[in-house]
């Protein structure tokens, strides 16, 4: 099947551009702030400094993407980087997961068990191995994509596959949907296994929930939203569109436009996929409130000099 897909040429180098705006200063400054206070670090931090090192990393390739797509899928960058660039784009969606899950589980034992110390002993130490857990099963899990995604001739030119060519959609399935499976769906059941618990103690009135849980309900029901919200924008709709989009694609006997339509739902949810690289430093502001303490000071400060040189 030749698809037309000249929607491809403006929403994602719009989107891109966008993504890379935003997400660029936003990440450099999440990762300049929180090592600047890193002998306060908290564990939660220490999640968020990983996750907005895999934003940035992944933010930084954008340029490629967009330049690939005003050019109507030409890709002239070579075979190496197809690959690193769609290895770069699974490796921060799927770490964004696992860190997203890993602030999650840490905000459920400050709320569900506020008195447990066990989590607490090794404090720091114990959260820098498990972020470097996260990254070793995230970089395992999307490895793969060096074997799948390459180069190949479309329309005389050369277009950079995103999951794999047509010729090996077949053997692609099964890595597809394990990879879905392994890096969406349990985090996410783990993800609603702890909101389920904390929303039962955070809608009991306040008397009953004690001190220790009152005093972070507030930066817990901030988190609770913002995640459901980079789950609803980014990362559900990619997932059940690109779970559909392999079965029908794995079908041989489907007719062309069939296949197209799924493509380009397909499609359409991968760009915004990459927001998560813009709405993860929302979820560090909102509920980081020294942070967003010490960033309204210097905006005051620099609206004040700005003031200052022009009055």
């Amino acid at each position: 099947c030749t698809f037309h897909e000249e929607f491809k040429q403006v929403l994602l180098p719009l989107v891109y551009s966008v993504v890379f705006l935003l997400g660029l200063p936003l990440n450099a400054v999440v990762i300049g702030q929180i090592w600047l206070a890193r002998k306060a670090l908290t564990r939660t931090t220490i999640y968020m400094l990983n996750l907005a090192t895999a934003d940035l990393l992944y933010v930084c390739s954008l340029p490629l993407l967009i330049y690939n797509y005003t050019q109507k899928d030409y890709w002239p960058f070579g075979d190496f980087t197809c690959k690193f660039v769609r290895f770069q784009f699974y490796t921060n969606l799927h770490g964004s997961i696992l860190f997203l899950t890993c602030i999650s589980v840490q905000r459920y034992m400050g709320i569900c068990h506020p008195l447990a110390s066990w989590h607490k002993k090794k404090g720091k130490k114990l959260t820098w191995l498990v972020c470097a857990a996260v990254w070793f099963i995230v970089i395992a899990q999307c490895l793969p994509t060096f074997v799948f995604a390459s180069t190949g001739t479309q329309r005389n030119r050369t277009v950079c596959y995103d999951l794999s060519p047509p010729d090996r959609s077949t053997s692609y399935f099964p890595y597809g949907i394990t990879l879905t499976i392994t890096g969406f769906l349990l985090p996410f059941a783990a993800i609603l296994a702890c909101y389920c618990s904390m929303a039962r103690i955070l809608c009991q009135k306040d008397e009953l929930i004690g001190l220790a849980v009152h005093k972070k309900k507030d930066k817990a029901v901030r988190m609770i939203i913002i995640v459901v919200i980079v789950f609803s924008i980014s990362f559900f709709p990619f997932h059940l569109t690109k779970t559909i989009y392999l079965i029908v694609r794995s079908s041989p006997t489907l007719p062309c436009p069939t296949l197209q339509a799924f493509a380009i739902a397909y499609k359409c949810t991968r760009p915004f996929a990459s927001m998560n690289s813009v709405l993860d430093p929302i979820l560090f502001y909102f509920t980081q409130r020294k942070f967003r303490e010490s960033t309204r000071y210097l905006l005051d400060k620099m609206s004040s000099k700005w003031r200052h040189d022009h009055c």
